[in-house]
Order: C-alpha cells, then sequence, then structure tokens
C-alpha cells in the first residue's frame, strides 16, 4: 500500500492463487458516464495510469442502468477478472449479494462498506476536505452567502454538503449556505442542465461562490457559475481547468490512487480484505491548488487553511460525518 493508505479493523492478507494472480483486473464504470469529469473518470485515470506504468491490462464495464449492476458483476467475475472493482455506494447491495457466489474472486468496492471475506472496502474523508473548501469558500464571499449542488440526495452527498458548512461557519458564523440537491434518482449525477439551472437559482438569492459534488450535473455547475461571474468549486478530480478565472479550487478525492493501489496489489498478490479510510493526513481528499486557480487563492486563505488543516490532524477540530448519525450540527 502507498503511504496514503491507513487500514482501519481487522484485515485479512489474502492468498492469491497463481492464476487469479496473473488474472486482469477489471473495473466496473458507475451510472453518469465515465467522462464525467469527476469521479468516474478520476477511476479511469487511475486505471490508465496503471496500464502505462507496468504495460498490463484491464477489463473494463460501464453500467448503463441500475438493472445491469448484478449481471455485469457477474459476468465480470465469471470472465476470470480479478479483482473486480466497483464503484459507487449504489453497487453494495450488489455486492453483498454477489461475492458470496464467488468466494475465489477478489472484489474492490469504492465509496461504501462491505463486509464480505474477499471484499477490500475503501472509503474517503470527503467532509474534511469539504471543510476546508467551505473555509475557502467563505473567505472568498463578498455577499456573505455561498451554496452547494449535489447530485442524488443520499447520505454521501449530505456528507459534502455538511462538511462545506461546518468550514464555512468555521470562518462566518453568519454566512448562509444554501443546499440543493439534484434528484432522488441515479439521473441526478448526469443532468448538467438541472446543475445550471440550480446554480443560476442560487446566484439570484445572493450566492458568489458555488461547491458541487453532482458527478456529470457538476459541469452544469461549473459552467453556469462562470457564465455568471461566480467562483466555482470542483470535485473528485481535479476540475480547476475547465474555468481557470472562475475555479476557486477542487476538492479532490483519490480515487485515481485508490484504484491504481488496487490493481497494483493484486497484481503482487497483496491485496488486504477490510476497511480502508482514505482522509486529509493521508492525502486521499485535498483541495488542488495549480496554475489554473493559483492567483484566485490568497493568502489569507492558504493559511487558514493550513491551520486547520494541522488542528484537524491533531484533533483539535473534529468535522462531524454527517453520515454517522443522519444529521448535520450547523444550519443550512
Amino acid at each position: 500500500m502507498t503511504s496514503m493508505s491507513k487500514i482501519l479493523g481487522a484485515a485479512a492478507t489474502l492468498a492469491l492463487s497463481a492464476g487469479a494472480a496473473l488474472a486482469e483486473p477489471g473495473l466496473i464504470i458507475d451510472l453518469g458516464g465515465k467522462f464525467d469529469k469527476s469521479f468516474n473518470e478520476s477511476a479511469y485515470t487511475g486505471a490508465q495510469r496503471w496500464v502505462e506504468e507496468t504495460g498490463g491490462d484491464y477489463v473494463e464495464t460501464e453500467l448503463q442502468s441500475e438493472a445491469q449492476r448484478e449481471q455485469t458483476m457477474r459476468r465480470m467475475a465469471e470472465r476470470g477478472a480479478n479483482p473486480v472493482v466497483v464503484l459507487g455506494f449504489a453497487n453494495a447491495s450488489t455486492l453483498e449479494k454477489v461475492a458470496p457466489d464467488y468466494p475465489d474472486t477478489n472484489f474492490v468496492i469504492i465509496d461504501e462498506q462491505v463486509d464480505q471475506p474477499n471484499v477490500k472496502s475503501i472509503k474517503f474523508a470527503e467532509h474534511e476536505g469539504s471543510y476546508l473548501a467551505g473555509m475557502m469558500a467563505a473567505i472568498a464571499s463578498e455577499t456573505g452567502t455561498v451554496s452547494f449542488v449535489g447530485g442524488m440526495d443520499v447520505p454521501l452527498i449530505r456528507k459534502f454538503a455538511c462538511g462545506y458548512a461546518q468550514g464555512a461557519k468555521a470562518v462566518n458564523e453568519d454566512i448562509e449556505v444554501i443546499q440543493n440537491m439534484t434528484g432522488t434518482t441515479p439521473a441526478a449525477w448526469n443532468d448538467p442542465v438541472k446543475g445550471g439551472e440550480l446554480t443560476r437559482s442560487q446566484i439570484s438569492q445572493g450566492s458568489d461562490v458555488v461547491y458541487a459534488a453532482a458527478g456529470g450535473t457538476g459541469v452544469g455547475v461549473l459552467q453556469a457559475a462562470a457564465d455568471e461571474g461566480i467562483y466555482a468549486i470542483g470535485v473528485d478530480s481535479n476540475q480547476n481547468y475547465m474555468h481557470p478565472e472562475t475555479m476557486l479550487t477542487s476538492m479532490v478525492k483519490r480515487v485515481d490512487n485508490a484504484v491504481y493501489d488496487a490493481f497494483e496489489a493484486a497484481e503482487a498478490g497483496t491485496l488486504e480484505t477490510g476497511l480502508e479510510v482514505l482522509d486529509l493526513e493521508s492525502e486521499g481528499v485535498a483541495l488542488a491548488i495549480d496554475e489554473n486557480n493559483e492567483d484566485l487563492v490568497t493568502e489569507e486563505m492558504r493559511t487558514a487553511i493550513d491551520e486547520a488543516k494541522q488542528q484537524i490532524f491533531a484533533g483539535e477540530i473534529e468535522v462531524h460525518d454527517y453520515t454517522e448519525t443522519d444529521s448535520c450540527p450547523v444550519e443550512m
């Protein structure tokens, strides 16, 4: 494992057979599209980096509908892919059912936990990274109102929103944080038109910084922000390049590293089961600062973020995780 990894709980090393060790890994891309410029694309980027660096190859399938989840997972296992990496929390219940039927196949699920002996679960501390994004948004805001656009209304996305609100209110306790979710079905991950509409509505309510955690829908959020001349914060992948003059930052979630490390560990025969959490301290989540946004990031922002990071590492700041209580301690 890389230095960014932190294993929580008991983890048992899988003893791979010679056949399994030689098998090609498999990647199941979740709904929303491989090139969503966010979560799915980050995973694809990690797989491609593994191919470029090792000369290996992998099997890939892109889901087109909810009905394909179980069939796709079974077909991937039956064709001998090992490990089978599945993306997204929505695959958890299916993997709970499928994994026991293929005990010699190793599965990796990203963004949710599945407690099966042949499954590695990888989750991220999105609330910690979002807290820092909220701080930056509050410092940048001139109106005292910032906003959030989520994709599908699920606890994971509310985890982003709650962390963002906590960070914003740590800077300005009177700041208003507007929150909208795109929908309640998987279609919410790929509706850039709706994302743009929600963003413009938030702007009309005074928002001058918007944070998108909405998959492909976020592309519409970022575009609307650029069109209207307000700041935007991207998610999962580094989206700063999309609109350099208005992208304040991106809350990067290293899904690419998670996929790369899973492929690499499987090839070496060292893949481990159990839960792995990639957090702020291990650089599993981070704010992206590069040539596209460095002129927008003030010294005040850099100092505040650096101090908050150290306080989080030391336990002096505890960012609440929405998924632990299904509630947020700050008003939005």
